[in-house]
Order: C-alpha cells, then structure tokens, then sequence
C-alpha cells in the first residue's frame, strides 16, 4: 500500500509503481469518484483501446417469458 500527501494546492502524486501497474501516462485524464468514503481515480481509455474487452463474456441470462 502506497502513502501519498496532499499538497497545499489539494495536488497528490501518484507513485510510479501504481502508474506503471495502471499504464498511467503523463497527461492522461483521470475520472475521481467518491465511493464509500474513499477517492477512487479511474483512468480514462480511448474508445478504441476498450473494443473487444467483454469478448467470450457469457451473454446466456434467464429471461422471462414475456421477453423472449
């Protein structure tokens, strides 16, 4: 677990093991939740890097029957 400080100016820096495990570049935009009393920074990808990542998930749902 890594400890970082905020700064005067609210600013944190975030360590370069969690950049590198994450792929996080200089520049990057970052989205910041606030979830069950902690601050969340989620990287934001392209569009085009995401396509293809749900390939093999299992679609198969039990539907009721007036949907079918």
């Amino acid at each position: 677990m890594e400890v970082v400080t905020v700064s005067p100016k609210y600013q944190v820096v975030i360590p370069r093991s969690v950049r590198e495990r994450l792929g996080i570049a200089p520049g990057q935009k970052v989205q910041a939740l606030v979830h069950d009393g902690r601050i969340e920074l989620i990287p934001l990808r392209p569009a085009r890097e995401l396509r293809g990542f749900l390939r093999g998930i299992d679609t198969t749902i039990e539907r009721d029957a007036d949907r079918e």
